[in-house]
C-alpha cells in the first residue's frame, strides 16, 4: 500500500493530435458546476454581509470568480506534461515571492503576508501550496520504489517542504504553514514513503512542541488560550468565537431567512466576510443550508480524489492528491475554526470567503486538476537515467 504507483522514469513528450474540442469534452463539467454553485453561495453570503448590497464584497468577488473560471478552463487545455516540466521553475518563483514578502511585504493586521503589485495585494503563500504540490509530484514522478525507500533520496523533497513552510511561518502565518507541510506530507505518503517515517516526524514535533510554543507570537498564544477557555475574555480575545457560536446556533433547522440574520445584520459577527462567512450561511439558512454547502464541498473533494485515482501517470496522481488535500484542509480548518473546535487561524472558506488571492490560487489549482483530468490517459515517454 505504501509502494509508489509507478516504477519508470519519464520525460515529457507532447501529442499534437489531441484537439482543443476533444479536450473541452473531457473536462469534468460536474466539477465546474460545483465551483459555480459554491461561488453562488458565496455571493449570497457576501451580499448579506454588506446588508443587502453588492458592494464592497459580493460584486467584486463574483467578477473575480468568473475571470478565474476562464483562467481555470484555459489551464485545463494545457498539456499536463508541459505543466510537469514547469513544476520546479514555478516552485523557485514561489520561493522568490515569499522572500520578497519577507523583505518588501505589505503589513496587514500585524503580519507581512501580501505583496503590493500595482495596487493589488497578492498573497504568495497561497500560490506556494500549489507550486509545492507540483514540484513534489515532479520529483516522485521519476522515482522507483527502491529510491523512495532511500532516506537520502527524501532529503531534497523534505527540504522543499520545510523551506517555504519556514518562510510562511516568518510572516507570521502559522495556519498556512501547517497546511503547506500537510500538503507536502500527503504527496510523500502517496508516493510510497513508509508510515514509520511519518511517525518519527510526529514524535519529534510532539517533543519540540513546548519549546515551539514559547517562541510563538503573543497573538498566537492568545488564540490557543482563547480556544481552551473562550470565556476568559468574552469582550476581547474570546469575542469572535463566542459570537460565531451564537450565530451558528441561532439559525436552527431552517434559518432566520436571507438578510434576516440578527448576528449578521446587527454586525455582531467578526470578520463575517472572510474567516467567519460560514456563520452567515448557518444563521440565515440554518442547518439545512449548511448541509447543502457541506455537500458541495464534500463532492468537490471526492471528485478531486477521483481524478487522482483515475490518472494513469504518477505526476497527475500525486499533484491531484496535493490539490485535493489543500481543498480539504481549507474546508476543515475554516469550519472547525468557526465552530470552536480548533484555534482561530485566519484560513478562508474556498470560493465563499471574500478575498482575491485565495480565490485566484484555488482556481489555479482547480485548473491544474482539470488538466490532469483531461490528460489522465497521456503517457510520459521513458527516458534513460
Amino acid at each position: 500500500m505504501n509502494a509508489p504507483l509507478t516504477t519508470k522514469f519519464y520525460r515529457p513528450q507532447y501529442d499534437r493530435s489531441f484537439s482543443f474540442a476533444s479536450k473541452l469534452l473531457r473536462v469534468n463539467w460536474l466539477f465546474v458546476l460545483a465551483c459555480c454553485a459554491l461561488a453562488g453561495i458565496g455571493y449570497a453570503a457576501l451580499y448579506s454581509a454588506a446588508g443587502g448590497h453588492g458592494q464592497p464584497y459580493a460584486t467584486p468577488q463574483i467578477e473575480r470568480f468568473f475571470a478565474s473560471l476562464l483562467l481555470m478552463i484555459a489551464i485545463a487545455m494545457i498539456d499536463i506534461r508541459i505543466i510537469a516540466k514547469c513544476a520546479w521553475p514555478l516552485y523557485g518563483l514561489g520561493i522568490v515571492l515569499l522572500i520578497a514578502v519577507w523583505k518588501f511585504g505589505h503589513v496587514g493586521l500585524g503580519a507581512k503576508r501580501w505583496l503590493d503589485v500595482g495596487g493589488v495585494h497578492v498573497q504568495p503563500s497561497e500560490l506556494m501550496k500549489l507550486f509545492l504540490a507540483l514540484a513534489l509530484a515532479s520529483w516522485f514522478q521519476r522515482a522507483t520504489h527502491e529510491r523512495v525507500g532511500n532516506p537520502l533520496f527524501l532529503i531534497p523533497p523534505v527540504l522543499a517542504i520545510l523551506v517555504p513552510a519556514a518562510l510562511i511561518l516568518k510572516e507570521p502565518n502559522l495556519g498556512t504553514a501547517v497546511i503547506t507541510m500537510a500538503i507536502g506530507g500527503s504527496v510523500l505518503l502517496g508516493a510510497g514513503v513508509r508510515w514509520w517515517k511519518f511517525a518519527i516526524v510526529i514524535a519529534l514535533v510532539a517533543i519540540i512542541a513546548p519549546y515551539a510554543y514559547s517562541h510563538l507570537h503573543g497573538y498566537q498564544k492568545e488564540r490557543i488560550l482563547t480556544f481552551l477557555h473562550p470565556g476568559r475574555d468574552p469582550l476581547g480575545a474570546g469575542y469572535n468565537i463566542i459570537q460565531s457560536k451564537i450565530a451558528l446556533g441561532s439559525g436552527g433547522m431552517w434559518g432566520q431567512g436571507f438578510l434576516h440574520g440578527t448576528q449578521n445584520q446587527l454586525n455582531f459577527l467578526p470578520e463575517k466576510q472572510t474567516d467567519f462567512v460560514f456563520t452567515i450561511i448557518a444563521e440565515e439558512f440554518g442547518f439545512a443550508g449548511s448541509i447543502v454547502l457541506l455537500g458541495v464541498l464534500f463532492s468537490m473533494v471526492m471528485m478531486a480524489i477521483y481524478t487522482a485515482l483515475r490518472c494513469r501517470h504518477q505526476f497527475g496522481r500525486l499533484a491531484a492528491l496535493g490539490i485535493a488535500t489543500n481543498l480539504f484542509l481549507y474546508c476543515f480548518v475554516n469550519l472547525a475554526m468557526v465552530m470552536g473546535l480548533i484555534p482561530v487561524g485566519g484560513v478562508p472558506l474556498p470560493l465563499v470567503s471574500y478575498g482575491g488571492s485565495a480565490l485566484t490560487a484555488v482556481m489555479l489549482g482547480f485548473g491544474v486538476l482539470m488538466s490532469i483530468h483531461v490528460h489522465r490517459d497521456v503517457e510520459f515517454a521513458v527516458s534513460e537515467e
